[in-house]
């Protein structure tokens, strides 16, 4: 085997070559992408080496925390490195702080033996209480939970949660194999505690039964479930993880998750984790922050151990132990839970010592490399794709980050960091700010095109015209910006539409169809924002009386069947059942050969389907000339005006269209159509056969 000084004369980057085809701009930084890539290579080289390899590596959760073995004794591992003694202590025992100390071991290690009761059963019942008691050097006695416990719970009226001993007699056991992969990624971005018209914390259950065949009817092929990992703080939306093992008590119990996703395995719909890696809540007694009574352990010391704005704690990513922790807590996701994937939370934060704050990213490629990146977690970032892709080849990655790393969706083996997709940040940003400061006529029809084409294209991109961030309380929804108080008042179909709601529900369509089909190579919507949510989300808090009002999803309303709000979720479903037959998100990027600033039109063809928006408020076009690239004869197959969506049925569907053999706007073909104001037609070549 080679030494480590024989690998680092010997590395080279195998796919480089390609990564520079793709983009010679990136050339100048080869010495940079060299230097990440030897880093990376040295950790595979010295996991190989200390723990033979990351498959055992990564299971770590088989040996810390709690384990049972196979005869009934209980084995307790933790790492503490600054502690001077630990012990475990729980109702086993009745609360006793010194009749179960742990032996220390080498590294930081600390470890305990419990033997079986007499009866042969376990020592710790099943959901009992435990605390690891730690004693600093300086003589504090601290009460801890486990960085590795699977389950805690918090009882109504406390702050601080419980490790709680979760090893049921009969485990839920996955009975469904995971999906295939989707070529084309449709995804509901999901929150299990709103997703109820009820104001109350919903419960994995309710969503099973409740949310996961509306998902199905939809159209969406993936779920991105969020605020999944145990947080303190409802109302941080699950960016304050306490315990990185545990699935939130408050939704229900581990069992109760799993059979969640084994019933969307069932419907052939694949299941992301919103998994924050990038930071940790700051609390001690339930959380990872001075677990052996330091202000480092998993941690960095202050200051570069300090998120300033999120005020938590940042990951030591250079820390052995630190790695075993976070890879292992990927590992465990995947295998205890069957997720397909994830979503890395913060990823920007991570990538760069300044975290991102107060800096304008220009798309200068010297922004992406130097001193101001923070090596250490990019290497953890290229580690944890190159071992989830090995291991789980299906397994989807995707990355939040608003700086627009170059290769960041690129295989490690090019030197990229191994990411899926990135989520396209500008789009939603792109659209709020057009609703907040321009009149419909003043609207820069080039500029969108822009935003929505100005992408990577050798790098997946997740597009979206809002996500859980708009609906958050402090902004408002795209529904909300568009109708305001009239939804409250206006949305029966019974009364003719008032202006607003007429603007609102159709612009609401053709915004979300014209990201869907030209914004990227995958789609995301926020639960209840595909069929325009009435209201924002707002957790309960001090600020609201702790309401629940607004920390939920009126699915209800699309019950009461003579609302608008039933038209908008007719036309999100039929959008991806489109998407579906046709495959455009899979395709290349598509040629854009209209956006007329003065008829507000945009045309454009992917995927050999024909796309044409016109955002004109007031103006119709009759035989208005587009242009396709296939010829051949083209029929509707989604119109926003249809009536079933709140439109003026202003189209005939069963018009033909015929191509002539003239070209136009760089296409080799072209056609005339009618398009109606405030309108968005898809057309598909009848003499094509779709192969999706």
């Amino acid at each position: 085997m080679e030494t480590m000084a024989e690998l680092e004369d010997n590395i080279t980057i195998p796919g480089f070559n390609t990564l520079l085809q793709m983009d010679p701009y990136l050339k100048p930084y080869a010495k940079d992408f060299k230097r990440r890539y030897e880093l990376f290579q040295k950790q595979l080289f010295q996991l190989e080496e200390a723990e033979g390899g990351f498959d055992q590596f990564t299971r770590s959760y088989w040996t810390f925390g709690v384990q049972r073995q196979p005869n009934n004794s209980l084995f307790f591992k933790e790492w503490a490195p600054a502690a001077e003694a630990l012990f475990l202590t729980g109702d086993f025992n009745g609360w006793d702080k010194f009749s179960h100390p742990y032996s220390k071991r080498d590294y930081g290690k600390w470890e305990l033996i419990l033997p079986p009761k007499r009866d042969g059963s376990p020592a710790v019942d099943h959901n009992s209480k435990l605390k690891v008691v730690v004693h600093t050097k300086t003589g504090e006695r601290l009460y801890r939970i486990s960085p590795w416990a699977k389950y805690v719970t918090k009882q109504e009226k406390s702050v601080i949660y419980d490790w709680i001993h979760w090893d049921p007699p009969q485990p839920y056991i996955h009975i469904h194999p995971r999906p295939m992969k989707p070529t084309h990624l449709r995804i509901y971005e999901a929150h299990v505690g709103i997703a109820s018209p009820e104001g109350k914390i919903a419960s994995y259950g309710n969503f099973t039964i409740n949310v996961l065949p509306r998902i199905k009817e939809l159209g969406y092929n993936c779920i991105q479930m969020m605020a999944i990992m145990e947080h303190a703080y409802y109302a941080s939306f699950g960016y304050q993880v306490t315990s990185f093992f545990a699935a939130s008590s408050r939704y229900g119990n581990p069992d109760e998750l799993k059979q969640l996703i084994d019933t969307a395995h069932s419907m052939g719909i694949v299941v992301l984790l919103d998994v924050v890696h990038s930071h940790a809540s700051k609390n001690t007694e339930d959380g990872l922050n001075k677990f052996d009574g330091s202000d480092s352990c998993f941690f960095h010391s202050p200051p570069r151990g300090e998120h300033n704005l999120w005020d938590s704690r940042l990951f030591n990513y250079s820390s052995w132990e630190v790695l075993r922790f976070l890879l292992s807590n990927l590992r465990w996701w995947m295998e205890e839970y069957k997720f397909d994937g994830f979503r890395f939370d913060g990823v920007t934060s991570m990538l760069y010592h300044h975290h991102g704050i107060g800096v304008a990213f220009s798309g200068d490629y010297s922004e992406y490399f130097g001193l101001h990146v923070d090596e250490d977690s990019l290497v953890y970032l290229m580690l944890a794709n190159h071992i989830l892709h090995t291991l789980y080849p299906d397994c989807i990655t995707v990355a939040e980050d608003v700086s627009g790393m170059p290769a960041l969706c690129r295989p490690v083996v090019e030197g990229g960091l191994g990411f899926d997709y990135r989520l396209a940040m500008a789009i939603p940003d792109k659209w709020i700010q057009i609703l907040k400061e321009l009149k419909d006529e003043e609207w820069d029809i080039g500029n969108i095109v822009h935003t929505l084409t100005n992408r990577r294209y050798t790098e997946k991109s997740i597009a979206y015209a809002e996500s859980h961030d708009q609906a958050l309380v402090g902004d408002k929804t795209l529904a909300f910006w568009l109708m305001d108080k009239e939804m409250y008042t206006n949305m029966s179909s019974l009364d003719p539409m008032t202006p607003v709601i007429d603007r609102g529900m159709q612009l609401h369509k053709m915004i979300r169809l014209l990201t869907h089909t030209l914004g990227g190579e995958a789609y995301l919507n926020f639960m209840g924002n595909e069929f325009g949510h009435p209201e924002w989300l707002d957790f309960p808090r001090e600020g609201n009386n702790e309401s629940y009002h607004y920390a939920r999803r009126q699915f209800n309303l699309l019950d009461m069947t003579h609302l608008r709000y039933r038209q908008l979720y007719n036309f999100d479903r039929d959008m991806n059942r489109t998407e579906d037959k046709y495959g455009w998100l899979a395709a290349p990027p598509a040629f854009v050969s209209a956006k007329h600033q003065e008829d507000k039109v945009i045309v454009f063809d992917r995927a050999n389907v024909l796309f044409v928006f016109n955002f004109h408020p007031s103006k119709s076009f009759q035989h208005y000339k587009v242009a396709v690239q296939a010829p051949g004869k083209y029929k509707i197959k989604l119109d926003s005006d249809e009536a079933l969506y709140g439109g003026h049925g202003r189209l005939d569907h069963s018009t033909e269209f015929f191509t002539e053999p003239q070209p136009f706007n760089g296409r080799a073909h072209s056609m005339q159509v009618y398009i109606p104001c405030r309108t968005a037609i898809v057309l598909a070549n009848e003499e094509i056969d779709y192969c999706y």
